[in-house]
């Protein structure tokens, strides 16, 4: 029997939700049931609201900074779940994971130079690079039989001729939902070693991981691959409090490390969130039976769309998502170009998602579905989608 209630609607309107309350700011339109931007609807638990609640209650919001308890919350919350310590001198604590990529960006380029990225991928992954005036290059991965792999030979061949500095890794990877391999992160380092490439390995959403899949921290792989690395971690996607604004940055190298805070200093950063320290403690301290609930409940929604899609949608094809809670449909059997899709998604079927064409130019026919919501909002959705497609394709 479950603790926590994942079924439970919570009305989001009227908070300043960019999900629920910027229809007519970002779609002049307030129609469409959002299921884009990667926000959770489901509310804390008790325990950790308990905990927040106590630190509003004191009242006094002034300059805050994370001390040893916060560190070792931290860095218990990595060793139980994903094998390995921080020491408390590799964590720098910023205000998010897409800021702390601004800064290594210019911490470990120059204006003009390249930053390698695997799309379809997290688009403030090359925001980010071309308004910091750095150049974008692209290792596509490799649409196959429903299934995203890494074109290693085209990885290292851009890294060599464009003298690439900076890689910007995905992992688990948003939005094909690949969880990568041990093996093929062991490659993708080799050719970063080889070439003194510095990784930025965006972890964000390495909590969700599904059934008969492992993720495999980057820092995990030995010394050889962490003397150049930088970690992305933060609980905001694993806990929904992206709005607090904490994210752990971990760089085991002293060298890296002092660029990247050397330019975060220069950025005009420092003290933290003082709500988003208490919270991020007591979630990696009292949240670990939730998230594993969340993830089963995650899983029940993903075995219902599946289903859904196979018996009742068969010209949509479910890219099979080993992690995050953010889904990639390929519209292309029903569709020929990105103006009629995007027109059926939202004319027809009354939906907000993420089009694919923003995390990538050859992924225009895809979409992207969060299923981070209570099951009836899901099966809305889906009862929405299907009745556009019945009227479309009969």
């Amino acid at each position: 029997m479950s603790k926590y209630d994942f079924d439970k609607v919570t009305d989001r309107h009227g908070t300043s939700s960019l999900k629920y309350d910027f229809g007519m700011e970002r779609r002049r339109r307030d129609d469409l049931l959002p299921l884009w931007v990667a926000d959770m609807d489901f509310k804390l638990p008790d325990e950790i609201l308990d905990d927040i609640k106590a630190r509003v209650d004191h009242g006094i919001f002034g300059y805050t900074d994370p001390k040893e308890d916060y560190q070792k919350a931290v860095s218990n919350w990595y060793s139980k779940r994903h094998g390995f310590e921080v020491e408390e001198d590799w964590n720098t604590v910023v205000p998010g994971i897409v800021y702390a990529i601004a800064i290594a960006v210019r911490a470990f380029t120059q204006p003009g130079e390249s930053v390698i990225i695997q799309e379809p991928v997290y688009y403030p992954f090359r925001e980010t690079i071309e308004l910091n005036k750095r150049k974008v290059v692209n290792n596509q991965l490799v649409y196959k039989d429903g299934h995203y792999e890494i074109d290693f030979e085209d990885f290292e061949k851009k890294v060599v001729e464009e003298n690439v500095k900076l890689f910007l890794l995905c992992s688990p990877h948003n939005p094909a939902g690949r969880v990568w391999t041990k093996e093929e992160l062991i490659k993708l380092g080799d050719i970063c070693v080889r070439n003194n490439v510095t990784i930025f390995a965006d972890e964000i959403h390495s909590d969700f991981v599904f059934k008969g899949y492992e993720h495999t921290p980057f820092i995990t792989l030995g010394e050889k691959y962490t003397k150049n690395l930088i970690l992305g971690t933060s609980p905001s996607k694993t806990f929904n409090i992206a709005g607090l604004q904490i994210a752990n940055i971990i760089i085991p190298n002293e060298s890296v490390r002092y660029k990247f805070r050397n330019e975060n200093d220069a950025g005009g950063y420092s003290q933290c969130n003082a709500i988003g320290l208490t919270a991020t403690k007591s979630c990696y301290e009292k949240g670990g039976e939730w998230v594993d609930e969340l993830i089963a409940y995650l899983e029940g929604n993903l075995d219902y769309i599946r289903d859904f899609i196979k018996e009742k949608l068969p010209k949509i094809k479910l890219i099979e998502p080993e992690g995050t809670y953010l889904i990639w449909l390929d519209f292309a059997d029903a569709f020929d170009n990105y103006r009629d899709l995007r027109k059926f998604i939202e004319d027809e079927a009354k939906l907000w998602l993420d089009g694919g064409v923003i995390f990538g130019r050859e992924t225009a026919l895809f979409e992207r579905i969060n299923i981070a919501s209570p099951r009836s909002i899901i099966e809305q959705a889906m009862e929405q989608l299907y009745a556009a497609y019945s009227r479309r394709f009969g």
